[in-house]
């Protein structure tokens, strides 16, 4: 029994798999408002029954892979550091920076669309979850002038999404390592962290 139950949850991940990569292949090469689910089961070679089975529509589809997404930060940030160091603050920030790299061309793609601008917004909501807890934890307030913690979530996931998309519009060039290290920096030492 527990072998069939194995047997089929691959079977779903691999169907759920062609679904994401139909769709990722469609939005790069169409942009993601003119999709159909008709296509997409066509892409991926999977009926419009077992889709409907996994994902209500086109956009349930895309929100599973924003959760995959959203997913993989977490456990990112709920890793330790090399060493068993402490984490100095902003864990999500490295995973992001090289899932992106991994998927450039899927950012740019979305980076141009109406689709692409709800599931920008969506991977925004996640950094500022993911901010927001670690700030939580890391509060001082009994601080007469600390700064409202929105205030600061809202800051730190706006400089980094405009690091990350000036970081892939040229081209990812810098590693995501070096990337990261800069945003982190910059989101601690602020501008007058020294330049070049």
């Amino acid at each position: 029994m527990e072998q069939r139950k194995h047997t089929i949850d691959r079977r779903v991940a691999r169907t759920q798999a062609a679904l994401h990569r139909a769709l990722i292949s469609l939005i790069l090469e169409k942009g993601y408002d003119s999709i159909t689910v008709e296509e997409i089961c066509q892409t991926a070679n999977v009926g419009r029954s077992t889709f409907y089975l996994h994902y209500t529509s086109k956009d349930d589809l895309k929100q599973s892979g924003l959760e995959s997404l959203r997913r993989h930060l977490v456990d990112s940030a709920g890793r330790v550091a090399p060493g068993g160091s402490p984490r100095e603050g902003f864990d999500f920030s490295l995973a992001m920076f090289k899932h992106a790299r991994d998927h450039i061309d899927l950012y740019r793609a979305l980076a141009g669309s109406r689709g692409g601008a709800v599931a920008l917004g969506t991977i925004r909501q996640i950094l500022s979850d993911l901010v927001r807890d670690e700030m939580s934890s890391n509060r001082d307030k009994n601080s007469p002038d600390a700064i409202p913690q929105e205030l600061v979530v809202q800051y730190v996931v706006g400089a980094y999404m405009a690091i990350l998309t000036w970081w892939l519009d040229g081209g990812a060039k810098l590693s995501p390592e070096r990337i990261d290290a800069i945003f982190r920096r910059l989101a601690s030492e602020g501008v007058n962290a020294p330049r070049s």
